[in-house]
């Protein structure tokens, strides 16, 4: 009986837990060279990633204190200085090229983009302001609202009305109506008399004490006389 119970104590719950083990160290020992350089691995590349971390956290604060200038100038509608520099303090298209990756450089390509439509360069105006990404519903609307002005500009209605739309669908109180003023505008010109009448009525009921929302009425006269 001890005989039966020493030869089945290592068994739990069917499994041979002295024979994995066995295997296990077997397979350690056979592979000792190739774990220790995927140990080695794992290492460096935790090592690379707090390296680049801290040196990314670095530049978006180097590129900070070198941006400020620029946004003085943008405020001022300095514009090429603005995007250019000063000689003394780069513009914001240094600051996109040499800190590329950081939320500075990023902040750039959306200061960039309204610099250029000002200036009527649209097509780089749509370049930079695409380029521009944000968690920031202000400024994501007023970007995708410029993008549109550009397209207008262009007189390329159909991608212009995409972008007001977009802008619009953001749902904020001081922005979307303008930008729904904006979009029915371009349906009218489009001669979609129908979606402007909705944009309008969409002024009407949903931000009707913006400034837009006093006229708003005219507004959906004209357009349902067209349809």
């Amino acid at each position: 009986m001890a005989k039966n119970q020493e030869n089945n104590q290592p068994e739990l719950g069917g499994l041979d837990l002295q024979g994995q083990f066995g295997k296990t160290e077997q397979f350690v020992t056979e592979n000792k060279k190739s774990l220790l350089i995927i140990l080695g691995a794992v290492v460096v590349m935790g090592g690379l990633f707090i390296g680049w971390n801290l040196y990314h956290k670095s530049q978006d604060k180097e590129a900070q204190d070198q941006m400020f200038r620029a946004e003085q100038y943008f405020e001022t509608d300095s514009l090429n200085k603005a995007l250019n520099g000063d000689g003394n303090y780069p513009g914001f298209l240094k600051i996109i090229d040499e800190y590329s990756g950081t939320k500075s450089a990023n902040l750039a390509y959306y200061y960039a983009g309204i610099c250029y439509l000002k200036k009527g360069e649209f097509e780089k105006a749509i370049e930079s302001l695409e380029s521009y990404t944000s968690k920031d519903e202000i400024t994501s609307a007023t970007a995708l609202g410029a993008i549109g002005d550009a397209y207008s500009e262009l007189k390329k209605f159909d991608k212009a009305a995409d972008y007001y739309k977009k802008a619009a669908d953001k749902k904020l109180q001081n922005f979307s109506p303008m930008y729904l003023m904006k979009l029915g505008m371009i349906y009218e010109e489009l001669k979609q008399g129908d979606k402007a009448v909705e944009a309008y009525k969409t002024i009407k009921t949903e931000y009707s004490d913006s400034q837009q929302a006093r006229t708003i009425d005219e507004y959906i006269a004209r357009a349902e006389a067209k349809l």
